[in-house]
């Protein structure tokens, strides 16, 4: 039952972000909900901007988000408290799925990937993210879909005919799931 219940609000909050990217960076193609092969998994969104493919995970946590550095060892990321680090790991297996997807049409094109934390359900609830810097782990950055619509939004070397080839090759290799 509970694992129903998280399940719903992961996907409510996959089609909060889906619908407020489409509001804030239409020019970006967007794929979403994207099936992994050989797996149960998905990857959430797939934006193919000017700067390049961004995979995005969405999350929808309650609670403070943070990276714990220590002197020795790898950084962790703590979600109200509790090690969530296993949500990085996730990250880099939908990366290499697209980067394999990529390989012989756009193997240059750098495919980057974040996690984009939603505001919970609830009266003045916030994404748990600090608001004036972009925290990272392993290189991956944590966003807020304002800030992400901000990095999809730049400016960049991949020309919009580019582009449509890269998204059409994402959309026929990784069907909906």
């Amino acid at each position: 039952m509970a694992d129903e219940k998280n399940w719903a609000i992961g996907a409510q909050g996959e089609r909060l972000l889906a619908a407020a990217l489409a509001r804030r960076c239409p020019g970006v193609l967007m794929l979403h909900d994207r099936r992994m092969p050989n797996s149960r998994a998905n990857i959430d969104h797939i934006a193919v901007a000017a700067t390049g493919v961004y995979v995005i995970d969405a999350k929808r946590y309650r609670g403070a988000i943070r990276v714990v550095t220590p002197l020795f060892g790898a950084s962790k990321l703590k979600i109200a408290g509790r090690d969530q680090t296993k949500l990085v790991d996730g990250l880099v297996k939908q990366i290499a799925v697209v980067q394999d997807a990529l390989a012989h049409v756009a193997p240059k094109v750098p495919v980057c990937g974040c996690l984009c934390f939603l505001a919970p359900e609830g009266f003045m609830a916030d994404s748990g993210l600090p608001v004036l810097r972009t925290l990272k782990i392993n290189g991956f950055p944590l966003y807020y879909p304002r800030r992400l619509a901000k990095r999809l939004n730049r400016a960049g070397s991949l020309t919009a005919e580019h582009a449509r080839v890269i998204h059409t090759e994402l959309a026929s290799r990784l069907p909906a799931a």
